[in-house]
């Protein structure tokens, strides 16, 4: 039988979600703590891989297992197992054939800058102070959600078979000191969002114009965007899979 399991982190202390050996990762935990419960080896595959201090608010994973489960006794044990930085929201039984990684529809992230000082925020929010433009950045989401190849935003060295995207939704807000970039997608690349927060934060601080954020598009390459912004300040949001996959 296979289930999904819809989890929550805080990225800070692991080197991102794909299990590494002689590293400490999100998806190696779960694992280990699977494995405790129901006293068998077990793994998971997730949604995507998140990058070293990347949050995750709702990751979606999926195992296997031979026994009928109780999922909200194993939602609960599982609780009381895993470190304080990683929770397990839910947990359903769904198709024998349905992967977490290849079924989901749709992807969204947002990333978090807050403009002032904050202890609360670190780690959790990119501080960045200067002033910037959001209706140029705004410009350039509309830009993107009408925009398939990404290969200027993607990283350099990453095993994809073509570089489209289909931006369902893109959109800068700000809300007193925060500002957060929100972005869905049927699937991103490797580096992708921070790469398009980092550019788009050149065309907000008037570094870059909106033409000039387009001919970076058109370039395809990834040596005339703008930096990848820090990892702590993005989050893997919302998973979103058809509804006739659970049981």
């Amino acid at each position: 039988m296979r289930y999904f399991i819809d989890i929550s982190y805080d990225g800070s202390n692991y080197h991102g979600w794909q299990i590494q050996n002689n590293a400490k990762t999100v998806q190696g935990v779960l694992n280990e703590a699977l494995s405790t419960i129901l006293r068998k080896d077990l793994s998971t595959i997730g949604s995507g891989r998140t990058d070293t201090g990347v949050h995750a608010m709702m990751q979606m994973v999926h195992f296997d297992c031979d026994k009928q489960i109780d999922p909200l006794q194993l939602v609960a044990k599982l609780n009381s197992l895993l470190p304080l930085d990683i929770s397990v929201n839910e947990i359903h039984l769904v198709k024998d054939e349905v992967s977490a990684r290849f079924e989901a529809t749709s992807r969204a992230y947002i990333y978090k800058i807050h403009q002032r000082k904050n202890p609360f925020k670190q780690g959790l929010s990119y501080h960045f102070h200067q002033p910037l433009d959001i209706g140029a950045m705004n410009a350039c989401c509309e830009l993107i959600k009408k925009w398939k190849d990404f290969e200027a935003m993607s990283k350099v060295k990453t095993e994809v078979n073509n570089f489209n995207c289909e931006i369902f939704t893109a959109s800068w807000e700000k809300q007193n000191d925060e500002i957060h970039f929100h972005v869905s997608a049927n699937r991103f690349l490797r580096g992708m969002v921070r790469a398009l927060v980092g550019t788009m934060l050149d065309v907000g601080q008037g570094r870059m114009k909106v033409e000039e954020f387009q001919a970076v598009l058109e370039s395809r390459d990834r040596k005339k965007a703008g930096r990848s912004v820090p990892a702590h300040g993005l989050y893997l949001r919302d998973i979103i899979y058809p509804k006739d996959i659970y049981l």
